[in-house]
């Protein structure tokens, strides 16, 4: 398969070269290094890449961005009704926060996630 089939499986899958590594198990890096002739796919990721073909775009593992935007989150109306209780019950900040204590900042970046 070479870097413009490549290219039209995805066009026809509809997906990121992200997508399509996450489908076959690999990183997007492989995938970007198929595409620009770097690197070649074996054949037994070109069988993988053909059953994707025949199953279509709903086979790809698609990669949400959706839950990841921090303005939906705060549009959230479950978010919304817990930050109300947060502000309101000085026990269940507590609580809260000493369950954060396990869980990284995601803003540190010397920690990461």
């Amino acid at each position: 398969m070479n870097p413009g089939e490549l290219k039209a499986l995805r066009r026809e899958l509809k997906c990121t070269a992200k997508e399509l590594g996450r489908s076959l198990g690999l990183e997007q890096s492989m995938v970007l290094a198929w595409e620009r002739g770097e690197l070649f796919p074996t054949k037994a990721v070109i069988a993988e890449m053909e059953l994707l073909r025949k199953q279509g775009p709903s086979a790809i593992a698609r990669v949400s961005k959706a839950k990841d935007d921090p303005l939906r989150v705060l549009a959230d109306e479950d978010f919304q009704l817990l930050l109300r209780k947060l502000l309101a019950h000085k026990p269940l900040r507590d609580a809260a926060s000493s369950l954060a204590q396990a869980y990284s900042d995601p803003f540190d970046t010397e920690g990461g996630s």
